[in-house]
Parts: structure tokens; sequence; C-alpha cells
């Protein structure tokens, strides 16, 4: 069960992977609209859910706390990450948002039945090592003018694996109560664009295409996948697998092969797998004998 719900939170980490690339296919859509309406079609699959099964609309009512991390979670995020894009640099601002899953590792010590190992840390270390060398590839230049963008960045890391480490304590609560997240944080996103933005559309049916796939994926189904992983597998393993997603992300940007990307997917690699010893250790122990 927990080796399934981890492999699960890993398909979120997949598809997390083609933001970049699907994103950059979407036009010139601003950022708060592009949320407001990829959240809008995140949200449709479990409408269907809803719609198809009625008797789960009990699921979403849920205490005030959910509602509040849930929504300071998805929105939380997506406004800090636009706000740091828009005070630093690209490449300074992702790399700090990217510690989250550091974060998640360290921080899973707090949550009950959880145990903070070294390989852990190091596993995570070795993501971030990871991520220095794929967003900081054309070298990082920290600038006190960008300190509003950088600390942005750093709320953003800090909103997410609190997010992501709460979901966990609120393991009871349905995966349905996801897209209710995804509504709201569509609307928040409409309200910011129409106050901060100017409206543009996709041009051409390829980017309608790109903004579908966005919406669909890794801001839509990612959610209720991550939702399910984080709440019913292995946070740890999840939490270092996740510094998996600049890399891929990378690679699906058809990057050409350097040294760079070489070292950086061994790290990646033994990151993961030294976090997941526990994992591994579970699936070799040889079954007790019966007395």
């Amino acid at each position: 069960m927990k080796l399934r719900a981890t492999l699960i939170g890993f398909t979120a980490i997949l598809m997390w992977s083609f933001l970049a690339l699907l994103t950059a296919a979407s036009g010139k859509m601003p950022p708060f609209q592009l949320s407001a309406v990829c959240f809008a079609i995140g949200s449709i699959p479990g409408l269907v859910v809803l719609a198809l099964n009625p008797s789960r609309l009990a699921l979403l009512k849920q205490p005030a706390k959910v509602w509040v991390t849930g929504i300071s979670g998805l929105f939380g995020y997506h406004f800090l990450y636009f706000t740091a894009l828009r005070n630093a640099p690209a490449v300074e601002a992702g790399l700090i948002a990217y510690l989250w899953p550091l974060l998640i590792v360290v921080g899973s010590a707090l949550l009950p039945g959880e145990r903070l190992r070294w390989y852990h840390v190091a596993g995570a270390l070795a993501g971030l090592c990871d991520t220095f060398l794929i967003v900081g590839r054309n070298g990082i230049d920290f600038n006190g003018a960008y300190a509003v963008g950088y600390g942005a960045a750093f709320l953003c890391a800090f909103t997410w694996s609190g997010y992501s480490l709460l979901t966990r304590r609120f393991d009871a609560v349905c995966t349905d109560v996801v897209t209710g997240f995804c509504l709201a944080t569509s609307i928040l996103s409409l309200f910011c664009h129409l106050g901060l933005e100017t409206t543009v559309w996709p041009a051409t049916g390829f980017e309608w295409f790109a903004v579908a796939g966005l919406g669909l994926l890794p801001v839509g189904a990612a959610f209720y996948a991550w939702d399910y992983g984080v709440k019913n597998g292995d946070i740890q393993i999840l939490g270092a697998a996740s510094y998996a997603a600049p890399l891929l992300s990378t690679l699906f940007g058809f990057a050409e092969p350097s040294w760079r990307i070489a070292l950086a997917c061994l790290l990646v690699t033994g990151g993961a797998v030294l976090a997941a010893q526990d994992m591994f250790r579970r699936k070799i122990q040889p079954p007790v004998a019966a007395e």
C-alpha cells in the first residue's frame, strides 16, 4: 500500500517535469490568467467524479483548517512564485524556490511515526546539488537589488513544504477535496489577473492544446496524485525524489548531452536511492517464521 502510494506521488513529479515545456508552448498568456484557466481545467476531473457520485459531495465538508491549508498551499505557492519571477532573475528565484524538497525531508522528522535518518538528508542534499547544476548552468549572481524576489522565493519554498507536511497530518481527508482547492485557486488567480494583468488569449490551436495539457497534468492531476502520495506514501522518499523534476524538465526540453546532465542524473538517481533505503530494506526483509 505504501509503495503504491509513493509511486502515485512520484507521478506528480513526472507531470511537474512538463511544466516548463508546456508553459513555454502556451504562448504569452499572463501568469495569473494562465493559473486561473489551468486550475479551472484541473478541477474538471474532480467535478466529473462528484457529478457521477453525488454522495461524495459530503467529503468536501471539512474543517476550516483543511481548506485554509489547501488553498494557502496551492494559491499561496503560485502567487509567491509569480511574485519571485517578477522581482528577481528566473534562475536565482527558481533555485531558492526549489529548497522545498529539502525542507520536506527535514521537516518530516516532526510528523508522527516518521524518523529522520542521515541518508534521507544526504539524498535530499544530493538532489539540491543536482538543482544547482541544472538551474544554475548559465551562472548564478545573487544581487541585493532583487531582495523582494528572493524573499518571495524563500516563502514559496516554505509554503509548498509546509502544505505538503500538513497534508500528511490530514491523512483521513479524502483526495476529493483537492477539487475544491483547485477551484478556489482558480477564482483567486482570476481576481489577481483582473487587478494586475492585461488579458491575452492563446493565438493558435497548438497554444490552446498546451494550456489544456497544463491544466490536465502539471496543474491538475499532479496535485491529486501528490495529495494521495504524501498522505499514504513515504513522504521522505517523495521529498528527495522531487529533485528529479528540474532534471527531467531539462531532458524533456531536449537539452544537449553534457557533463552537467550526466552528473545531475547520477546525483538525483543516487540521492533518491539513498533516501529510499527504508523501503528497500522492508522489501528484502525475510518473513518471520511462525512459532
